[in-house]
Order: C-alpha cells, then structure tokens, then sequence
C-alpha cells in the first residue's frame, strides 16, 4: 500500500516536479530554502503528503507540539508535503516535493514520488541538493550535477559532478527517476564550509537560476539578490577582522582562479595545513560564532 495521500489532484499544465529534502542532502538550508520561496512566491497549495508513520523516526525527529488560537494544542508531525504552484505567463506549473530526508524504507518513499509524478502528469523532474564545499563565498555559485538530457546540460553550462561516495534521498531519487524513465535532472550547490550556517542566499539564488533555465518559468529573484551581496557583505566584514580566515580565504580565492571548471578539488585538511592554517572546522566555529553574537544566524 502506497504511503502517498492525496487532498486533491489538480489539473496542472505541463507541469515540472521540484523537490528538497532538509537534513544531509542541503547544507545550509539552501535547497529547502529554495523551494520554500517558490511556494511563497506563486502561492503553492497543498495536494497531498507522503505519510511520515512509514518513514520517519519520531526519536530522531520528533513531532512539535503548538499552539493556535492560544488554547487548542495540536501535533505537527515531519512529514513531506505535496504543493501545487501554478506559475502565471509560463506553459508549465510546478509541483513541489518538500519535507525531511526519510529515514526508513527510501524504496517505497520514492515508489511514491513516482506516483505523483505520474498521477500529476510531471514531464521533468529536478532535485535540488546543496553541499559543503572547500569554496570561497567570493566566488560565484557554480552549480554541479547530472541530467538525462544531454543537452541541457550543454544549454545549461552545468559541470557535472564527479562525486563518488554515501549519498542521501536526492541520489537516490534521482537514480530511480532515471531508471523508470522519468526526464530529470539534479542540481547541487556549494556551500562554504566555513560559513555553513543557514541561511545561505548565494546558494538559494544558483539553484533557483539553475531551475528556471531548466524548467523555462520565470522566477522572480531580485529581492533574493539584495539579500545575497547583503550576506557576502556581512561575511566580508569579520573575514577582513580576522588574519587567519583571511589567509583561508585569500587561498580558497587562488585556488578556483587556479583550478579548470572540471579540475580536482584539493580537501580542506590539506588547504588548511599550508603555513599552518587552522583547520575548516575551527574556523567555522569561529565564524558562527561570530554571527551569533551578531544576531546574524
């Protein structure tokens, strides 16, 4: 028995399935974060939900208790949530795939992704990941990944990821929209590792640009821009106060002029042992601490 329930199933019009999962696949809250501004932008509503009692650990993510109307308490259960956004002055709308990384039977988790992509008629299907990187916040996001469609990833200009190792639900989602024949695509962005607290704007902006050139809607991210140079600018104020995440940095910097699009990445451990750097780690705790005082996480 599927562990897909549906509200209603709308009528979509050519429609793209989006989906983000909170947890290991999205470093910094940049992929979640990103579909959350899509559902507020077109004002998605919800269809259906991927029943949690099957998948979740309610140790590991409990349930919240709340509050509404100031007297009645309800449970709000971690679940994945099935929006519909319809997207004006586009040929396509959206549907939008969003909760936390399960953590029991992905099979049939993804055995009911595939039933909303083919109740709902989705003629793509992308997922959006974000990862800790050795990569400096200067530089722009570049986004990596993998499609089924060769040539969008030419169109694109997307370098594919060379990445070999664990994965998480996006892997393997992706993986099985694959093998059942289901068009998709996966786009991943780089997150600083020594500023990995969320939010991460720059992040959120290359995966929802990446997403409209791929999906062909319009999304509307001039306010998101602003709150990206913002981000950078505040980053810079502490890295320009501290000599030894300037060093990290100024590294990080020569290393992505240095280095072709396809080139290896160097690991941190290494980057950081060079004229005795502290480690990425300290430096991020350093780093996060700093926003902490500063009200900025």
């Amino acid at each position: 028995m599927s562990s897909l329930v549906w509200e209603e199933r709308p009528s979509l019009r050519h429609p793209v399935l989006v989906a983000a999962f909170t947890g290991w696949n999205d470093a910094g809250d940049a992929a979640t974060d990103a579909i959350e501004l899509l559902a507020n932008q077109y004002g998605a509503e919800q269809v259906g939900y991927i029943d949690p009692e099957e998948h979740i650990d309610f140790q590991a993510l409990r349930p919240t208790v709340v509050i509404s109307d100031g007297v009645t308490r309800e449970i709000r259960w971690p679940g994945t949530r099935i929006l519909a956004a319809r997207v004006p002055d586009a040929a396509r709308d959206l549907v939008l795939v969003l909760g936390p990384e399960p953590h029991l039977k992905w099979r049939d988790y993804c055995d009911a992704v595939l039933e909303v992509v083919g109740e709902l008629g989705c003629e793509l299907a992308v997922t959006l990941g974000s990862l800790l990187a050795d990569a400096s916040h200067h530089q722009p996001v570049r986004i990596t990944g993998s499609t089924t469609e060769p040539a969008l990833m030419t169109r694109l200009g997307m370098s594919r990821s060379r990445y070999e190792g664990p994965t998480g639900i996006v892997g393997v989602l992706h993986d099985v929209l694959r093998s059942s024949g289901v068009p998709s695509a996966s786009l991943w962005a780089p997150v600083p590792h020594y500023v990995a607290s969320p939010p991460n704007p720059p992040g959120q902006l290359a995966l929802l640009e990446g997403l409209a050139a791929l999906a062909e809607v319009p999304i509307g991210l001039g306010e998101l821009r602003v709150q990206a140079a913002a981000w950078r600018a505040r980053i810079d104020a502490f890295v320009a106060d501290d000599d030894d995440l300037s060093q990290y940095v100024a590294r990080l910097d020569a290393q992505a002029e240095d280095e072709p699009a396809e080139g290896d990445r160097r690991d941190l451990g290494a980057l950081a042992a060079e004229d005795d750097l502290p480690s990425g780690d300290a430096l991020a705790a350093e780093l996060e601490a700093f926003l902490r005082e500063q009200g900025l996480e």
